[in-house]
């Protein structure tokens, strides 16, 4: 029998089912990979392409919730988009399972799994990845992102191109939204490191328990769940890039430690005494102002100047407004293609709206409202229903003078009644992170209960 030319990635803490799964695919694939934590996926999908991942939902022992493998889900999608991922679970929580469906996963699988319907899935799986790789080949827009002709925007990029070419440390300043990733991955995409690792790190997400263990990695038996040796993120970003967004959120005690990873170019894992040497570029991002945080004792001085070699301000979408219906243009194309839809134009009204919007969620916003609007439209016509943005219009238009504090208010407001109070639906439809709208509840005074 012919074996299919695939690559399968089995994720599972239990060895015994890493063995049966492996031993029994490899009759019918030609590469099997298999992992039995998965802090080492992130440098296995830098180094392999991966058809098909069989992802545990499950790790530590007491946690049984599936929220491990819904973040992980989340992790490897991103990582890498074209991948296909089956979930497995031996608990039989269908509704986390369909949660992870909606999130992306292909299928699912309870353990212990019958075989004939384990190949199967996996086979549905690999033919649905060769057509994810066929239709990015020949969809244009997916590969490419969006700039812009302002001048603000021109001068941001002409600077990270020139930067590119050296290895010095970049600093990219901008709101929410306003396409720091991209910009970053476009500085490391331009550099000689483009073919190593590029691993990024959400550092507002990072809870301080875990900071050092996911940034700077463990040793075997350096805390309760520490199984085995694992490398940090730094370790994984070896002789690429690691960006740090939100480098402004670490709190003063975790920045000492930073800073000393990034003077020294070592980094020593928790439970080892012995540095090991690192060859990374680092680029890291905020969207606060890291010279008032540093004259308010907020952010240190010295870490300030290391990661400050070169600085880029990324502008806020009001300030580029040339680009504002061509990066519609653009999102717009995208979500047909993404969604398989036929030319679908906009309402002149939508126009109008498009170009008074303050977009205070930028590009982010955008993007999200553009997405909403193809999946919404009938007749293959934009309204301004579809795009839903009139909260923000109808301040826009009653009030010349309006402060734009004013409105932005007005906008969490809106949203966070229209969900319950739901920070992260509130926060994903704002195009915010949920601390940067902790951040405007508090500033507005707004109160959630």
């Amino acid at each position: 029998m012919k074996k299919t030319n695939a690559s399968i990635l089995i994720i599972d803490d239990q060895e015994d089912i890493l063995f049966a799964s492996k031993l029994y695919l490899k009759k019918y694939f030609d590469t099997i990979y298999t992992l039995n934590n998965p802090k080492n996926i992130i440098d296995l999908l830098a180094k392999n392409a991966i058809d098909v991942v069989l992802l545990d939902m499950n790790y530590r022992i007491g946690f049984e919730d599936g929220r491990e493998g819904l973040y992980l889900l989340k992790e490897i999608k991103t990582l890498s988009p074209k991948t296909v991922v089956i979930l497995m679970t031996a608990f039989g929580k269908v509704e986390t399972a369909v949660e992870g469906l909606k999130n992306g996963a292909f299928d699912y699988i309870l353990k212990p799994w019958e075989n004939t319907k384990l190949l199967e899935s996996v086979k549905q799986a690999v033919d649905k990845s060769r057509k994810e790789q066929k239709k990015q080949k020949n969809t244009v827009v997916e590969n490419t992102f969006f700039v812009g002709t302002s001048d603000v925007i021109q001068k941001a990029y002409s600077l990270a191109d020139k930067v590119a070419k050296t290895d010095a440390n970049v600093l990219i300043l901008g709101e929410n939204g306003t396409g720091k990733f991209v910009l970053a991955h476009h500085i490391h995409n331009q550099s000689e490191r483009r073919n190593l690792p590029f691993v990024a790190v959400d550092l507002g997400s990072l809870n301080s328990n875990i900071f050092e263990s996911e940034l700077f990695g463990y040793a075997k038996g350096a805390f309760t769940d520490a199984k085995v040796d694992t490398p940090g993120r730094f370790e994984m970003a070896q002789n690429g890039t690691i960006f740090l967004d939100e480098i402004g959120n670490v709190p003063l005690h975790l920045q000492s430690k930073l800073l000393q990873v990034i003077q020294s170019k070592s980094v020593t894992r928790l439970g080892e005494s012995n540095a090991r040497p690192l060859n990374v570029r680092i680029i890291t991002a905020t969207n606060l102002n890291l010279k008032l945080e540093v004259a308010d004792k907020n952010f240190r001085e010295d870490l300030y100047y290391r990661i400050n070699t070169m600085e880029i301000l990324l502008p806020p979408l009001r300030e580029r407004n040339e680009d504002k219906m061509p990066l519609a243009e653009y999102f717009l194309n995208k979500m047909i293609a993404k969604y398989h839809r036929d030319e679908i134009t906009f309402d002149k009204k939508v126009l109008e709206q498009i170009e008074k919007h303050a977009w205070n969620g930028n590009i982010r916003e955008m993007e999200n409202k553009m997405e909403r609007a193809v999946i919404l439209c009938e007749n293959n016509i934009i309204t301004v229903s579809d795009l839903d943005l009139e909260f923000i219009t109808q301040y826009e238009e009653n009030s010349d003078d309006f402060q734009l504090s004013s409105v932005e208010k007005a906008a969490v407001e809106k949203v966070l009644s229209k969900h319950n109070n739901n920070i992260s639906k509130t926060a994903e439809e704002l195009g915010l992170s949920r601390g940067a709208l902790y951040r405007r509840l508090e500033k507005y005074n707004i109160r959630t209960n």
